[in-house]
């Protein structure tokens, strides 16, 4: 059975219990199965005050919402050029990016909401843990049908971590971004959300630092 049919057959399952149920995963199985690293975007929930009921997975390969998904093509080029022992681009390679670069670039990553029920521009704290521990036993399901080799919890660290049960102790990068390795060779970083109000810059390049450093 495909990550796709398995994506599905669980979330047929899990649907029952969240109004709204937005479908998230692998963007393109082949793509991200065909990756060194596969990379793992870990967030909160999306951001829908018609209410959810479509596929995440759908939207990312469109390359569409540029305010959240332009930063995470960033992060994936770089991340790729790291772990290819390239060099990392000055930022007037970045600085503006076509919706073709966010397809292509994006195709390979796996997204995962911790909330499958949507929420507004801001999430409300508590209630995206009652929901995210009440659903743990499904996000661990979900989350296993990837295996990735990096994890990038975007402001759900700590949440993500107590969900999945991993014991690995939190370590920091020189520069104080936490990480652990939750099996050889395998690497779960706590960072900001993509959307953060943070200079640009500031928030792509520090994330690459820390995956640099983690990486040799």
């Amino acid at each position: 059975m495909s990550i796709r049919e398995q994506e599905n057959h669980l979330f047929d399952e899990w649907k029952h219990n969240r109004n709204g149920f937005v479908s998230d995963g692998v963007v393109s199985e082949k793509d991200y199965l065909d990756s060194k690293p596969k990379i793992a975007f870990i967030l909160k929930e999306v951001n829908d005050p018609d209410g959810g009921g479509w596929d995440l997975r759908e939207l990312v390969a469109q390359g569409k919402r540029k305010q959240t998904w332009e930063n995470v093509a960033r992060w994936v080029d770089g991340i790729r050029l790291i772990t290819n022992g390239e060099h990392i681009p000055s930022w007037s390679v970045w600085e503006r990016t076509s919706e073709s670069f966010r397809k292509d670039v994006l195709k390979s990553i796996c997204v995962l909401n911790l909330k499958k029920s949507p929420g507004t521009h801001t999430s409300n704290s508590s209630s995206l843990e009652a929901v995210a521990r009440e659903d743990k036993d499904y996000i661990r399901r979900q989350y296993e049908l990837y295996d990735p080799d990096l994890t990038i919890c975007c402001g759900t660290g700590g949440l993500f971590k107590e969900i999945s049960g991993h014991k690995s102790s939190w370590e920091k990068t020189n520069r104080g971004i936490a990480w652990y390795e939750r099996a050889k060779g395998k690497f779960v970083l706590s960072y900001s959300h993509p959307e953060a109000r943070v200079y640009k810059p500031l928030l792509i390049y520090g994330l690459l630092d820390a995956v640099n450093e983690i990486y040799q």
